[in-house]
């Protein structure tokens, strides 16, 4: 028992100690964002898809663009716009007339990492085609499934102020993004260092610097690790206590699914690890509680109305329960 303990402990170590390489890689063209950082890297331990939320000019796509630099894998990006169709995505079955069939051509969905800017730019008929891909990892065309290779994983991008010419995401395909992260400006003193750095080089020479750090099968490895992180049955309960409130709410018209509730549970298990422990605490569950539940609920219009958020909403009810000691 002791080594199965020893031996786990040594595991969350070293992938703790990959976290720090993937920090320094990162930090050479993003400054400040930890917490962005720990949330994509907690993103690809749980083989979750991510959306992304900012401003113009927060580094949104770039973060994205980074994650896939530091993994030895297929790299894909798709600029949705209101024209696009699901063909454009997925892929179609092209005649081919000297074999007198059809063959399939692959969208560029197929790939590892999948960048998607302004993911909210195209109707709902090219969001509809995402819904398969992003659950079960397959693409249905004419009949015939096609498999995506390991790992496959959504990065999307959406700015939450400008709304001409962008489209609702229907709340099924918002409930398949294991998280929904914020990025925010800058502090005065990471926009200095931000200006220093980029002084004597360009973005795209500073993102040439940034080397591979992560393999496909360093991810595999990780996750299993992830997967045997202990959670103890009361934090299990309080997990589903958390989703369970957002269901009878008054201030919320639509509450968490089951899928909010493994998300949580996958998260926290995650970011143990991380963290160096092989065992949840209740501090993990409730910071991954935000993230995971802030793009699943919705408010009634009178608490819209009267300012309050989702972020509000969730740190509400984590207050009034009790933390499992």
């Amino acid at each position: 028992m002791e080594d199965n303990i020893f031996d786990a402990s040594s595991a969350v170590a070293g992938l703790n100690g990959k976290l720090q390489e993937i920090r320094a890689e990162i930090g050479k063209v993003i400054i400040g964002q930890d917490n962005v950082v720990d949330l994509l890297m907690v993103g690809l331990l749980c083989d979750g898809h991510l959306l992304l939320e900012g401003v113009p000019g927060v580094a949104k796509t770039l973060a994205a663009k980074l994650l896939a630099k530091i993994i030895d894998v297929n790299f894909s990006r798709l600029q949705f716009t209101p024209d696009l169709m699901p063909g454009d995505v997925i892929g179609t079955s092209v005649f081919n007339p000297k074999e007198g069939e059809f063959y399939f051509k692959a969208g560029p969905i197929f790939s590892n990492i999948v960048l998607i800017d302004e993911i909210n730019r195209s109707p709902a008929k090219t969001q509809s085609a995402l819904f398969e891909v992003m659950e079960e990892r397959q693409v249905t065309v004419d009949g015939v499934t096609h498999q995506m290779s390991y790992p496959f994983i959504v990065l999307a991008t959406q700015n939450p102020i400008e709304q001409e010419g962008t489209y609702r995401l229907p709340e099924a395909q918002l409930d398949r993004f294991l998280f929904k992260i914020g990025i925010s400006y800058p502090t005065l003193q990471e926009e200095i260092r931000i200006l220093t750095n980029q002084q004597g080089k360009t973005q795209q020479e500073l993102l040439e610097d940034v080397t591979k750090v992560l393999s496909a099968d360093e991810i595999r490895h990780y996750r299993s690790i992830v997967q045997d992180v202990a959670v103890e049955p009361r934090l299990v309960e309080y997990i589903a206590t958390i989703v369970n409130e957002t269901r009878n709410n008054p201030s919320l018209y639509l509450g968490a699914s089951t899928r909010a509730s493994l998300a949580i549970l996958r998260t926290s298990k995650a970011t143990a690890a991380l963290k160096g422990r092989n065992f949840v605490i209740p501090e993990d569950i409730i910071e991954m509680a935000t993230p995971v539940l802030r793009h699943r609920i919705m408010l009634t219009p009178e608490k819209e109305m009267e300012g309050i958020t989702p972020d509000d909403l969730v740190e509400s009810i984590i207050k009034a329960l009790e933390v499992p000691r």
